[in-house]
């Protein structure tokens, strides 16, 4: 029931979430999200075709990479001496992909400054400019792992302990979290993006005009975010290293 749940609620997306239930669960708490949106400018599928990408490990493959050729098109970008930020909207304006594209073919330091500020301050630097040749691969890919270890790290250690206290939902004082199993699911293709998830239990300066539109070819290991803009919240974040592998 848990799962026709999950999958009913994601489009069918995210499957069997929860394989199995201990008989000494008492409750099982689930999250599901689900979004499927069309790109305010749709790629043209003529225009796709297989082109070079460089993995985090250095392969060169081939990939089916998106082109939209954007000649006298604004979108809202900036740029550094190690990283190009790009806005692509969805239909309404409402929501929006950036892609986060760093000079080297390695995510590692990019994602170690991630932080709420550091996103908020790539969001406020955006600037509306002309853009040349945009390129993004085609991709799609799931994963399930376990969140528990995580949790920990961030100091929720008894939690997971029995002398966690969760009495406030049954009066009880035995009841302490097994395990946090989270699923996702994104495709990015030439019409939008469809993205599903579940869960149980460098100063920014301004791409100045003057020099020619700047490309973004992302052919190399990059970082999305799904953000809705009147609010701020980041609906999925993942990155790309290898969009050639399922």
């Amino acid at each position: 029931m848990i799962n026709s749940w999950i999958e009913s609620r994601t489009g069918n997306r995210i499957k069997n979430l929860i394989s199995h239930i201990s008989p000494d669960t008492q409750l099982l708490i689930t999250n599901a999200v689900y979004f499927k949106g069309k790109w305010d400018e749709s790629f043209d599928k003529n225009m796709t075709h297989e082109r070079n990408f460089t993995t985090s490990d250095g392969r060169i493959i081939k990939i089916p990479m998106m082109e939209l050729y954007s000649s006298g098109r604004q979108f809202n970008y900036n740029e550094t001496n190690d990283t190009q930020v790009l806005e692509l909207p969805y239909k309404g304006k409402r929501l929006s992909m950036i892609i986060l594209l760093p000079a080297g073919n390695n995510t590692s330091s990019l994602e170690k400054s991630l932080s709420l500020e550091r996103l908020k301050q790539w969001r406020k630097s955006l600037v509306e400019i002309e853009v040349g040749d945009v390129r993004i691969p085609k991709f799609s890919f799931s994963s399930k792992y376990s969140l528990t270890y995580d949790l920990k790290d961030l100091g929720m250690q008894t939690t997971f302990t029995p002398v966690a206290d969760f009495s406030g939902i049954n009066g009880r004082a035995d009841l302490f979290i097994s395990d946090v199993i989270h699923q996702s699911f994104v495709d990015v293709n030439e019409q939008g993006t469809e993205a599903a998830a579940a869960t149980g239990a460098s100063n920014v300066m301004a791409c100045m005009p003057g020099y020619g539109p700047p490309d973004f070819w992302a052919d190399h290991p990059f970082i999305f975010f799904i953000q809705d803009k009147e609010t701020g919240t980041i609906l999925f974040i993942g990155r790309v290293s290898d969009p050639g592998r399922e």
